[in-house]
């Protein structure tokens, strides 16, 4: 297969494409700053068209998953970039899609598990799952990300592709040991000691492993009745000091210093990026894929944990 992944060059697109091109298909990643990699990458600026267009034309798939990471302070300036790299990049394709003379049988188009409402009392798939938005007592910043997931899916869906099947999948965090990931991030909380539940501890954690994220995105690919939302998420979201404490167990640690809401807003602020991706609850379960017969190699946190914290210990001799 031909695949396309704008917006590759982030820590999904890096495991896609490694797990595209292990397989011998042909990889292109368009990115606003194209550095050298085993597969093609291409620049595009996700706001005009371009030469990249040859390279979506003929492909097979296309995986968009540009837009400005969320890891930073939700200030003015940060939310209209945030927002707007989502849904421009998403526009300028539906205005490509129509001009393709072969269009890619499959556009799957990020998304996020934020889109669902603050659960505690039970968990959210795609048929029951209730989307979030101006919950009374919800932080301004959870109703932004709210907003800004709502936008990118209605933008998404907006344009007909009649050739091309669409996609938008509400991933939870897609954990891998790569350097600078959010699992190298919580593991590094645990390693130096501060790896206790976070706030109340009772809120969810969404999740998913890394080898079980591109095997779902292999059966979307597959197939052809996948269209619309797809939640993908490990089927046993848990709750955060429960997370935290498999994970200290997977590094062999007992003891975890907790953090309160108020050290959380502290920290954040510090390493300037918001509370809101520690305390809201995100549980989330994949009930279309489930539906569908997919067994997750990593159902439970535990495990995950361990093979995840292995690998990151061989990556760093």
């Amino acid at each position: 297969m031909k695949i396309v992944i704008p917006g590759g060059s982030g820590q999904v697109g890096q495991i896609l494409a490694r797990h595209f091109h292990a397989r011998g298909h042909t990889v292109t990643v368009l990115s606003r700053h194209p550095s050298s990699a085993p597969w093609r990458c291409v620049f595009w600026d996700a706001v005009t068209p371009g030469s990249w267009i040859a390279d979506l034309e003929q492909s097979d798939v296309c995986i968009n998953l540009a837009g400005r990471s969320v890891n930073c302070r939700y200030t003015a300036a940060n939310r209209r970039v945030i927002y707007e790299s989502r849904i421009q990049s998403t526009s300028l394709l539906n205005q490509v899609f129509p001009s393709l003379k072969r269009a890619p049988h499959l556009w799957v188009n990020a998304s996020t598990a934020t889109i669902y409402r603050h659960a505690l009392d039970r968990a959210m798939n795609e048929a029951e799952g209730e989307l979030g938005g101006n919950e009374p007592g919800a932080p301004d910043t959870w109703n932004f990300s709210i907003d800004v997931a709502k936008g990118w899916e209605r933008t998404f869906f907006s344009t007909s592709t009649p050739l091309t099947r669409k996609v938008a999948i509400r991933s939870a965090l897609t954990l891998s040991p790569d350097r600078g990931g959010v699992f190298d991030v919580l593991l590094g909380l645990v390693r130096h000691g501060l790896g206790g539940k976070q706030g109340p501890g009772t809120q969810f954690v969404s999740w998913i492993h890394e080898a079980d994220f591109v095997r779902a995105i292999d059966l979307l690919i597959a197939r052809e009745e996948f269209s619309g939302v797809v939640n993908l998420a490990s089927p046993n979201p848990l709750r955060n000091c429960d997370f935290m404490r498999a994970l200290r167990d997977a590094w062999g640690i007992r003891f975890g210093l907790p953090a309160t809401e108020r050290m959380i807003d502290i920290g954040t602020w510090l390493m300037r990026t918001e509370s809101e991706l520690v305390l809201k609850s995100r549980r989330v379960v994949p009930g279309r894929l489930l539906a569908a017969g997919f067994e997750f190699l990593f159902p439970d946190w535990p495990s995950a944990a361990r093979e995840l914290v292995t690998r990151w210990r061989e990556n760093s001799r």
